[in-house]
């Protein structure tokens, strides 16, 4: 279990560790992180800018965002690690990883302060998975939502701010959408095939040296210690297509 051992810096400093939980939460919050678009469409906008490896490390990276945040506060702290190991198998190859299927019944726990938004980000990142394994040009957009939660639930929201802000200008400059010229439908295809790698040190190591051979050995590295007995969403064999 050496991954996830330590919360980044920048989450640290943010006050997301044991955290009194003060931010407000109701049905109406919820909605409006469920259909997020309308009012957010500079930040969609912003998203449909990277391409698809680069929105599901960021996914991976959100996500840990909300798991060391309520880390203490529930039993799914390891589901969701999982999960996050998951995203970054899949950014190696989408055909390692099984679906993050999450509340197949849709038993929605509106008022819950703890259950609210833990399953408005798996809900994410369940649709998420699912448009990266389809190809859809949709995936993007259903990133806002994770955006806006993590931000809601931040304590120093100034500071997620800031790494946001400075992640978001990396990944359209180095990590670009590939696909821009293609006609939008719901029926087009995203090919991801030919993207470059990303890792989750980009996300949360200022230091990080990043290039191609940097990236694929922090990326293996970080797939090799995945435990697959007790990853549920793992395959168990793995096909590393670059490395």
């Amino acid at each position: 279990m050496r991954n996830l051992e330590k919360a980044p810096e920048v989450i640290q400093k943010s006050k997301c560790i044991n955290h009194i939980i003060d931010y407000k939460w109701n049905e109406k919050i919820m909605s409006g992180l469920l259909d997020p678009l309308e009012g957010n469409e500079e930040l969609d906008q912003i998203l449909n800018r990277i391409g698809h490896k680069a929105a599901i490390g960021l996914t991976a990276s959100l996500l840990e965002w909300i798991y060391w945040y309520f880390k203490e506060y529930t039993t799914m702290s390891d589901d969701i690690r999982h999960r996050i190991e998951t995203l970054w198998y899949s950014v190696e190859n989408p055909e390692n990883s099984k679906p993050l299927l999450f509340d197949a019944e849709l038993d929605i726990p509106a008022s819950g302060f703890i259950n609210g938004p833990i399953w408005i980000a798996l809900m994410n990142v369940r649709m998420i998975d699912v448009l990266y394994k389809k190809g859809s040009f949709m995936l993007q957009s259903e990133l806002a939502g994770l955006v806006l939660l993590v931000r809601h639930v931040t304590p120093k929201k100034k500071k997620f701010d800031k790494w946001f802000e400075g992640i978001i200008s990396k990944l359209i400059i180095q990590f670009p959408n590939q696909n821009t010229e293609i006609t939008f439908s719901e029926d087009a295809v995203y090919d991801s095939s030919g993207e470059a790698l990303i890792c989750r040190e980009f996300f949360f190591d200022s230091m990080f040296d990043y290039c191609n051979e940097t990236t694929k050995s922090a990326l293996n590295d970080f797939i090799l210690n995945i435990d697959y007995e007790r990853n549920p969403f793992c395959n168990k064999k793995k096909k590393f297509v670059n490395g």
